[in-house]
Formats: structure tokens, C-alpha cells, sequence
């Protein structure tokens, strides 16, 4: 095959594909793209394939030029039943935080401008009396993301001292995010004790010198140890804290600020119990159980939370405009005490069976005898209540000889417009409507129709 056979740049911009993206897309750019397409060209004729026609290449040109220039992540619709799924991007917000987010981004807003006497003020400011009501603390402070949130905490609190853990708490999460790394990188240095399944205050107390800066506590947020385990109370590392003049630190991960036992569930830790068992600082997340945009939050006692504001890390890890306004409107919703119907995880969690069955017996009426409805469970998913599912009901898609069975129907649900993610159990591509929005049936219904035609 001769290299003179492939295609000029100047022909594959001439070509049908391509000729007809020049109006919107900018000339310099689809040239690069040409360029690209047909260096890749040149490698196959150099392994023995077929120069590629302008047409072909301006094919492939005008794809990656979509591709690239779609508006990424793309809103999808979950169907697994996994409520806080961290790859389809955790918690869904609520309408009045979507609301508020937008609002935060039209324009300028008072972000950090006191509209009382017009100096300067603190984007804290605005979260601040909202978090003491709701978890009894006397300050707060509000960061990017949980992981920085335990990272500034160490950092100003012990760095170049000891933190003692307990070594069944000292855990990876999502994202190989491990504690004992933050501790590394915090500067502090890590002291385990007691064993994987069994650790006492006794453990933590022989283990406290003159360098321990604090005694830390990690919820562990993505898996639990069962059988022969015990592990201290959070007020009873508070209490020997106090003893010995050590600051308590409670890592509570997921930011569940309501009682999940009502709802059939194991009992989350939440914010308001660690500071009412006494401890200094509480680390936890705004977008996993609490349910809105991604935060780290930090309640505790007034002179450590002003510890780590005026340290320099807070800076680099602050939140920004539009996650506050979408953090400040969820947490409007549990101080009103209409988190249940107006925030998407929670009226997930608390939505009957009864419902759910009728929501998966319509889709079966619509879907036609492909379609069954089946018991199922839900997962909490997103690093919390561990182990902890819901009876549920979904709906059951036959996938016997059709195009590339289950996972083929499950990819093409995916290449739908919006994408449709679903799970996989025993050769059938099964839809729960717990995850399913309400908005979004008759898009999900469509998508599954198309997968099967």
C-alpha cells in the first residue's frame, strides 16, 4: 500500500462530514483534528491496511469533533437502585438547591460582602447560624470535600506530632483514599492500636505521650466488621481526651443529619450526637446522606474550627460560590424539617414498597412481555450505612436472543440520549425506580424500547 493514496488535510475539510461543521466549529481546530486523523491513517498503511478516503477520515474527523465538544459530565438517569452512586456523581440535588446554585452563578452576589454595613465579610458566614442549630456546634467551617476537610484538620492540629487510631479504623475509601495517608500528608504521624476487630480506650490512653496532638476516630464508611468486635464510644475517647488534655477528632464521613433506624437501616452516625458526646471537631460530607453538593463540613468547638480557618490550607480548599448556595439551600430543607420530600436521597430512602411496585407494574404495562416485575433490594451506596440495603421492586428485562444479550441491552442503554444506567442479574438487565426520578420515566421507558428494537 502507498502512503501517496491517503488524503491531503485540505481534502478531508472538503470532504461531506466535515465541509458542513466549518460554520460552527473554529477552521484551525478541525484542521488539527485532520491532521490527527490522518496520522493515525498512516500508521495502518504501514501495517498493511487500506489508505482510508477523505470521506472515511472526514467521518472520523467529524465524530471526534461532536465528542470533544459535547458538555461533559452528562446528565443520566440511574436506574440500579444505588441511591448514593459515586460514579453517577452522588447525591441529585433538589429543586430549590438547583435553584440557588443558578442563581449563585447569573451574576455577582454577596459571597463575601456584609449587606449591612458594606465591608468585606465571610462566605462562612452565610452556613454558619444554619449548622449550629442543626448540630448544636459552636462554629463551623465548610471546604471543598470531605478528604480536605480531615486533611486541614491534621494539618493544623497535629502536624509533626502523633495521632493514635484505632487500627480498625485506619481505612481506604473510594478513590484509594486511605486515612493513614492523610495523616502522612498532614504532616502528622500515625500511632495504631488495639487489633482489627477490637480496640479499647485502654489501647488508645497507653499509647498517649507528650507528643500526641489528638486522639482520632473514623467511621468506617464502606464496609463493617462483624462477630467479635468492640470498639470505643465516641464519648468515652471524648472523655479521656479531656482527662489528658487531648483534643477528640470524629471523622463521621457520609453527613447523615437524620435518624435512619425508622427506615428499617442500621443506625448512622451523625453530626449533632458526635458534638453532643463532646467532640473538639466532626468531619463529614454535604453530598453523600445529607444530600447536596460536594462539601466537607467541620463542626466542633469555636477555638479549633478558628484553628483551621486561619490556617493557610483552608484558603486553597475553601468552597466555592455556587456548591455554598446549593449547600445553604439543602440544609434550609432539614432546619424546615421537609428534608424527607424535597431532598431526592432522602425521599428515596423513605419511599414504600407499595409505591415502588406500582411505579414497576406501569413500566411493565408499558414495556410489554419482555418485562416482568421482580423483589429486589436497593443499596444506600456512596460510602454509607455499609451491608445496609432496601426491599425494593424492579423491573425485570428478558434479554434471550436479542443482540448481544444483557450486557448489549445494557450498552445500548447507555448510548441513549440522556443515558440510562441499569444493572445486571442473572442475564436481565433489571430497572429499579427507587433511583429513577420521577421527570424521568418517560425518557427511561423510551430508552428501553429503543434497546430492544
Amino acid at each position: 500500500m502507498s502512503l501517496r493514496n491517503l488524503p491531503s488535510v485540505e481534502k478531508v475539510l472538503n470532504s461531506g462530514p466535515v465541509k458542513g461543521l466549518l460554520a460552527s466549529y473554529e477552521r484551525q481546530w478541525l484542521t488539527d483534528l485532520a491532521r490527527a486523523c490522518i496520522g493515525e491513517s498512516r500508521d495502518g498503511v504501514r501495517n498493511g491496511h487500506e489508505a482510508p478516503s477523505a470521506e472515511e477520515i472526514g467521518t472520523l474527523v467529524a465524530e471526534r469533533a461532536r465528542r470533544l465538544s459535547e458538555v461533559q459530565p452528562r446528565r443520566a438517569i440511574n436506574a440500579t437502585g444505588v441511591i448514593i452512586h459515586t460514579n453517577l456523581g452522588r447525591a441529585p440535588l433538589s429543586r430549590e438547591a438547583i435553584e440557588a446554585m443558578m442563581e449563585a452563578a447569573q451574576g455577582y452576589s454577596n459571597l463575601e460582602l456584609d449587606l449591612g454595613d458594606g465591608r468585606r465579610g465571610s462566605r462562612q458566614a452565610h452556613l454558619q447560624p444554619i449548622l449550629q442549630q442543626l448540630t448544636g456546634a459552636e462554629a463551623c467551617l465548610v471546604v471543598n470535600n470531605n478528604a480536605s476537610a480531615v486533611l486541614l484538620g491534621l494539618t493544623a492540629v497535629a502536624q509533626g506530632r502523633e495521632v493514635i487510631v484505632s487500627r480498625g479504623e485506619a481505612v481506604e475509601i473510594g478513590g484509594g483514599f486511605r486515612v493513614p495517608s492523610v495523616l502522612a500528608q498532614s504532616g502528622a504521624k500515625l500511632v495504631e492500636v488495639g487489633t482489627t476487630n477490637r480496640t479499647y480506650v485502654a489501647d488508645y490512653e497507653s499509647a498517649i505521650s507528650e507528643n500526641t496532638a489528638a486522639l482520632l476516630k473514623v467511621h468506617a464508611s464502606n464496609f463493617r466488621v462483624v462477630g467479635f468486635t468492640h470498639a470505643p464510644e465516641t464519648a468515652e475517647l471524648v472523655a479521656l481526651g479531656k482527662r489528658r488534655g487531648i483534643p477528640a477528632l470524629h471523622d463521621i464521613g457520609s453527613g447523615c443529619l437524620l435518624d435512619t433506624r425508622p427506615y428499617g437501616l442500621a443506625y448512622e452516625p451523625r453530626p449533632q450526637d458526635s458534638v453532643r458526646d463532646g467532640a473538639d471537631l466532626v468531619f463529614f460530607s454535604g453530598d453523600k446522606l445529607l444530600g447536596g453538593p460536594q462539601a466537607g463540613i467541620i463542626v466542633g468547638r469555636k477555638e479549633m474550627v478558628d484553628r483551621l480557618s486561619s490556617h493557610p490550607l483552608a484558603r486553597a480548599i475553601r468552597i466555592d460560590k455556587m456548591s455554598l448556595a446549593g449547600l445553604t439551600a439543602t440544609l434550609l430543607h432539614y432546619l424546615k424539617g421537609e428534608a424527607i420530600s424535597k431532598v431526592p436521597v432522602w425521599a428515596m430512602i423513605a419511599a414504600s414498597e407499595a409505591e415502588l411496585k406500582r411505579r414497576a407494574i406501569r413500566w411493565k404495562r408499558t414495556l410489554g412481555e419482555r418485562a416482568q416485575v421482580v423483589p429486589s433490594v436497593s443499596a444506600i451506596g456512596g460510602g454509607s450505612l455499609p451491608g445496609e440495603t432496601l426491599r425494593s421492586w424492579a423491573v425485570a428485562l428478558d434479554c434471550q436472543g436479542v443482540e448481544g444479550g444483557a450486557d448489549g441491552v445494557a450498552a445500548r442503554l447507555r448510548r441513549h440520549r440522556p443515558p440510562v444506567v441499569g444493572r445486571i442479574e442473572d442475564g436481565m438487565v433489571l430497572l429499579d425506580p427507587r433511583t429513577v426520578l420521577a421527570g424521568e420515566e418517560r425518557e427511561m421507558l423510551t430508552a428501553a424500547r429503543a434497546a430492544f428494537s
